[in-house]
């Protein structure tokens, strides 16, 4: 087997905004498969079964720098072979990306509810990184951060490839300062502002985070901009960016978010999301000094959250 350097570019056009899945074939010192076409089989009949993998095989849908991969091609460890997958349909989010701001280095976008950042479980096509390929005609375009899907706000996407890891060390060192809104309920007896601090754990495959005793991993501010009606309107200021952290923390002080699916109680899990109840959790502003060219940036969403209309 050759050894591993620099994967080289892909020989498939994206789709819908998609790269294509890069396959490097493992060694096969037992000689297990005679064929290309036998190694993708045993590797994905078990989720498409082996009739579909030979269709596609059939089709020329397994690409190699050297072309469509016949049925009959020998086996060979090391060799790079691509592919796109069949997309499920997915429910149209009903609601546009916005460009905050756009030049050489960086794309802000304002991220409607309910769109996945990035490809993900069944949101593939349906993210915010697929439609901003698409509708910029930027394929290279790539995020250097996550905003949960059921939160709406700035994200912000890089334009060139090679400077995406000095924008996400800038996320991962905690240079970015973030501000969130949120709507919650009210409660006259709590005092704010406060910063919560705790240990929140997150486990694979659970929908909910929970915190638990022990070394604080998290820390959030609160602040009460207003209230009325018995509801307020809250600034969310995070040190740390623990998974769901915001929500766990509101709830945790009695506040859960209005419209929140998940704290204090799980709903049905696998229900079609309900365009006209969003979570009440907007990514306001992103401020920090451009790793790139050195320039200090702020940048502010233009959107706001449907439970508290202006007046």
């Amino acid at each position: 087997m050759r050894g591993r350097g620099r994967p080289p570019a892909a020989p498939l056009p994206q789709r819908d905004g998609i790269d294509p899945v890069r396959l490097r074939l493992p060694g096969d010192p037992d000689g297990a498969w005679p064929t290309v076409r036998d190694h993708l089989v045993a590797r994905f009949a078990g989720a498409i079964g082996a009739a579909r993998v030979g269709a596609m095989v059939a089709e020329g849908r397994f690409v190699s720098l050297r072309g469509p991969v016949a049925a009959g091609e020998p086996y060979e460890a090391g060799r790079y072979v691509w592919f796109h997958r069949d997309f499920a349909p997915e429910e149209p989010v009903p609601f546009p990306v916005g460009v905050v701001h756009r030049d050489e280095h960086l794309v802000i976008a304002d991220k409607p509810h309910f769109l996945a950042t990035t490809p993900r479980g069944r949101h593939i096509t349906e993210t915010a990184v697929a439609r901003l390929r698409r509708e910029l005609g930027m394929p290279e375009l790539q995020p250097a951060h996550r905003l949960d899907r059921l939160t709406a706000g700035l994200v912000l996407f890089v334009v060139r490839p090679g400077e995406r890891g000095a924008y996400q060390t800038m996320f991962r060192d905690r240079r970015v300062r973030k501000e969130y809104e949120a709507v919650a309920a009210y409660d006259p007896a709590l005092a704010l502002p406060r910063t919560v601090r705790s240990r929140i754990v997150k486990e694979r495959g659970v929908i909910a985070a929970r915190e638990e005793p022990g070394e604080p991993n998290s820390e959030s501010r609160i602040e009460l901009l207003e209230h009325r009606a018995g509801l307020g309107r809250y600034r969310l200021l995070p040190a740390t960016g623990r998974t769901h952290q915001l929500r766990v923390h509101m709830n945790a002080l009695g506040l859960p978010l209005v419209h929140d699916p998940v704290y204090p109680v799980v709903e049905a899990e696998g229900a079609a999301d309900d365009f006209s109840r969003p979570l009440q959790l907007l990514s306001r502003v992103l401020e920090f000094t451009d790793p790139v060219t050195g320039e200090p940036r702020r940048f502010e969403s233009g959107l706001r959250l449907s439970a508290w209309p202006d007046r």
